[in-house]
């Protein structure tokens, strides 16, 4: 859990580029798309619209813009006037059968690209390009939609002469991460405009996805060599240094520096707008700059507060505010998020966890904690990625001694993430937390039930399943067990765990530490007590004897080597003492 950029950004969508040119303004409207200066481009297609009411193209790209910018309202408004102006223009029926889409109604955007084809000249490839891009869009692609459409664009386009088809079936594939089938297309695209730079951007980006980050930078440092002011590839390129540096915590700080240097020059070299400063917003939480991203949604906060997309600015000041310690304020801004949503599909497991967390280091109602673990476990089952998360609230309450709290967030954690990173700890503390929780209830002789010392045992059965080596799972499975076993006739529960133990240090040497060595004691005296109790007093002296070369001064050792002459009652064997 995994939390993607795109989750967070609410769907700030794709590029979509005309291809078509009627002036040489919409053409730089659509250089301005490409760019992803969507103000500046917004600006000239409203002009456009106003001024050339007739040409459908300059209504769909002005649609298109805003389909990107997430106002799907707007984006109707304009496609629908566009037909109203254009009627035989195909593009504003595919840019309303992509609304549909984007709004999850598939039926009524087959019937919007079936009108584009019909309104359009049997031999123009145009409509067959843009409805396939236009599946490919969104968080589900349909490929199997898109391909029919793209193909049929490279067909009609019999001369090759539109790249954007070939960049369109370079996506198709690079979406499914056939990057073979990708790069081919892509090349096809560059050998048509070799001044088509989002073909080379894409390219790089592939190469980012497959972690051959070397590649990937020297693609993208070519566009910005041929072109400084192209702005995605200095996006990218922060992109690139994100991902790389997460893949090399070493370098993480190095790295995101220089993610920040180039995403700073993408958003000087686009129009700094709402939307542009949102995504660079958004950054800034990845690349763990929480001082500046508190800064930057700070003054975000003042400016379209009615925007929709208002809410990430309330969702990364509450992120920003408990990173940097403000505990009060995360959980301010946390509420007033969620008071915001309408759509309960745009929440996020991190908007679960956050305020989770905030509210259990809220200390003005104890009521709080608990409904805070109720919201990061609900975090945890949206994207169980994020379980360490919980470990770390398992692990702060078994380290404040509260094992109760404990042993049931370690429950949620060892179901959800059974064999991951962690998980031989996270069995650990379940069961001495166990074992610790049902000592204290034993001889604060509360009759606790022994069905906690069962999970406990279970806990470690998993983790030795895990780790055979691991000598304190093996010392407690005997401890637990020992609790387990029948007071008034024990069966030896414990025996075969305190000989593992034994065994399993006794084979290294080098590793008998003094406390391992209080601990291979304890082992000795427990079998020889048993012994004991079962009349096997020559096993008994020979385990006794053992425990006393390690300790000559051991008591419970010097005390049974003494019964076994004294014409005593049985021994009955002691429970062990909390360690």
């Amino acid at each position: 859990m995994k939390m993607t950029k795109k989750a967070i950004t609410l769907g700030l969508g794709l590029v979509v580029m005309g291809s078509a040119s009627f002036a040489q303004s919409i053409t730089d409207a659509k250089k301005a798309i490409d760019a992803e200066q969507y103000a500046k481009a917004t600006s000239m297609l409203k002009t456009l619209v106003a001024s050339q009411k007739g040409k459908g193209e300059n209504y769909f790209s002005l649609g298109d813009v805003y389909l990107r910018r997430d106002y799907i309202d707007s984006a109707r408004a304009a496609f629908t006037q566009g037909v109203a102006a254009d009627a035989k223009n195909p593009l504003n029926y595919i840019g309303l059968g992509q609304a549909d889409l984007v709004s999850n109604n598939a039926a009524s955007a087959k019937t919007n690209f079936d009108k584009a084809i019909e309104v359009a000249s049997k031999k123009d490839f145009t409509p067959y390009l843009y409805i396939g891009k236009a599946y490919l869009v969104g968080d589900k692609p349909d490929f199997a939609a898109a391909l029919p459409n793209l193909q049929k664009a490279e067909e009609l386009d019999d001369k090759d002469k539109e790249a954007e088809t070939f960049v369109a079936l370079g996506d198709y594939y690079s979406l499914q991460r056939k990057n073979s089938e990708a790069l081919q297309n892509y090349m096809r695209a560059l050998s048509i405009d070799p001044a088509l730079y989002r073909s080379t951007v894409q390219i790089g980006k592939m190469y980012k996805e497959s972690r051959a980050f070397s590649d990937a930078e020297g693609e993208l440092k070519n566009v910005v060599a041929a072109d400084p002011n192209y702005g995605p590839a200095y996006r990218e390129l922060a992109e690139l240094y994100m991902q790389w540096g997460n893949q090399e915590p070493a370098n993480f700080d190095a790295k995101a520096a220089e993610a920040l240097t180039n995403y700073k020059k993408y958003l000087d070299l686009t129009d700094k707008s709402y939307d542009s400063r949102l995504r660079y917003a958004t950054f800034l939480f990845y690349a763990k700059d929480f001082k500046t991203l508190e800064q930057e949604t700070s003054e975000l906060a003042s400016l379209n507060q009615n925007d929709p997309k208002s809410l990430i600015v309330s969702r990364l000041r509450g992120y920003s505010a408990f990173e940097n310690g403000n505990f009060p304020q995360s959980l301010q801004y946390m509420k007033e998020f969620f008071a915001k949503v309408k759509d309960t599909s745009r929440i996020i497991s991190d908007d679960y966890m956050y305020l989770g967390k905030a509210l259990m280091k809220d200390s003005t109602d104890a009521a709080n904690d608990s409904l805070g673990l109720v919201n990061v476990i609900k975090a945890v089952s949206m994207d169980s990625t994020k379980v360490e998360a919980l470990a770390a609230i398992a692990k702060s309450y078994y380290d404040a001694k509260n094992y109760k709290k404990a042993i049931a967030t370690y429950d949620v954690v060892n179901h959800l993430n059974p064999e991951g990173k962690g998980s031989l700890y996270n069995y650990f503390y379940h069961a001495i937390a166990s074992y610790v929780s049902y000592y204290k209830a034993y001889t604060a002789k509360t009759n606790p039930s022994k069905d906690i010392l069962v999970k406990g045992d279970a806990s470690l059965a998993k983790l030795l399943k895990l780790a055979p080596s691991t000598y304190d799972a093996i010392l407690y499975r005997a401890r637990i067990n020992d609790f387990m076993d029948d007071e008034v006739a024990p069966t030896g529960l414990k025996l075969p765990f305190y000989q593992q133990y034994l065994d399993s240090v006794g084979a290294h040497v080098d590793k008998q530490t003094p406390a391992v060595k209080k601990n291979m004691v304890e082992a000795y005296n427990q079998i020889a007590g048993f012994a004991s109790f079962k009349d096997d007093k020559e096993k008994a002296k020979l385990y006794w004897d053992k425990s006393l070369a390690i300790d000559p001064a051991n008591a419970v050792a010097l005390e049974g080597i003494k019964s076994l002459t004294a014409p005593a009652p049985k021994a009955t064997t002691a429970k062990p003492k909390k360690k």
